[in-house]
């Protein structure tokens, strides 16, 4: 199951979100989302996990929980649409 991440401080890195999930069951990945052109973190992040009872655990125990001075907000990702895609759509030349 991927999980979603928000509110994390700009400190946190992605082995710290991954110790975070861990006492639940088995990460598979951890990754902050950090920023192209700066290299800061966007705060927020994906944690996958491989069973599916130990993520919606995770998510019940940590939403609300507090990281690093903030209070994350933890659901399950959602899949990206077309329309969260970070080049805007394509218009048609007029020639």
């Amino acid at each position: 199951m991927n999980i979603y991440v928000g509110n994390l401080s700009y400190q946190v890195t992605s082995e710290e979100l991954r110790q975070a999930f861990e006492r639940f069951g088995q990460v598979t990945s951890a990754n902050v989302v950090m920023d192209k052109l700066t290299g800061r973190s966007k705060g927020f992040g994906f944690v996958e996990m491989s069973d599916k009872a130990s993520a919606e655990e995770a998510i019940k125990q940590l939403d609300g929980a507090d990281l690093k001075g903030r209070t994350i907000r933890v659901n399950e990702a959602r899949p990206r649409s077309e329309s969260q895609s970070s080049f805007p759509p394509r218009r048609a030349r007029h020639v």
